[in-house]
């Protein structure tokens, strides 16, 4: 974990691609696309299944470990309206019995959208973005809103490093002078390579262990 400042509030970043507003006990996960699987299968095609109860038990430890009582999903918290697939579904409902008096924000996603909402009986509060709290504009998509500093989802960054002969990509936090963006939560998420701007502290992601790159890149001209 790293616990840093940003705009001026204490923040954890944690291992497990999601972060900790200390001071609200809140829980900020970007990306989780809950169903992934089960919609490809419905597609015909031949993914494994288990995600959902794998993404449910990363959130329960993150959620123990930093004894939070919110949970705000940055958008993207169900892949697609097959996701609502009854396996999907009867796993999210037993989860949410043993999590009974925890609150559940969802600020939609574009995914989301296509979705459809959330079952009643989750009790997730489904918001527009940006949802403004304290210094925070809580959105899915990464751009800047007013005075706020934006934390948001939507493009699973990563950040590559390059040796002589071979490269790697990390899952990162990507955090610029207004805008901060999560690394994917959901185990069965792509990546995209950032190109950060001078000045933005990127922290790469590699197996639970956040690691603050040193040094900047510039973004190439477009």
């Amino acid at each position: 974990m790293q616990s840093i400042q940003l705009a001026g509030e204490e923040v954890v970043l944690c291992g497990d691609h999601a972060m900790v507003w200390s001071a609200r006990r809140t829980l900020l996960v970007a990306d989780a696309h809950f169903g992934k699987a089960a919609a490809f299968r419905a597609r015909g095609m031949p993914v494994p299944a288990g995600t959902t109860a794998n993404n449910l038990a990363r959130l329960d430890a993150l959620i123990d470990a930093h004894e939070v009582e919110r949970v705000v999903f940055l958008g993207d918290m169900f892949h697609a309206r097959e996701s609502h697939a009854p396996v999907t579904l009867a796993a999210l409902r037993a989860w949410r019995e043993r999590r009974h008096d925890l609150q559940l924000l969802l600020v939609e996603g574009n995914h989301d959208a296509n979705a459809g909402a959330p079952p009643a009986d989750l009790r997730i509060e489904l918001v527009g973005e940006p949802y403004i709290e304290g210094p925070f504009a809580f959105c899915h998509h990464p751009k800047p809103f007013m005075d706020r500093y934006v934390l948001a989802g939507h493009l699973h960054p990563a950040y590559r490093l390059s040796g002589r002969r071979e490269s790697l990509r990390l899952p990162c936090f990507w955090l610029g002078e207004q805008v901060g963006v999560l690394p994917a939560f959901g185990d069965f998420t792509g990546t995209s390579t950032i190109a950060p701007l001078a000045g933005d502290r990127i922290y790469a992601v590699a197996d639970g262990r956040v690691i603050a790159m040193p040094g900047e890149r510039i973004a190439p001209p477009i």
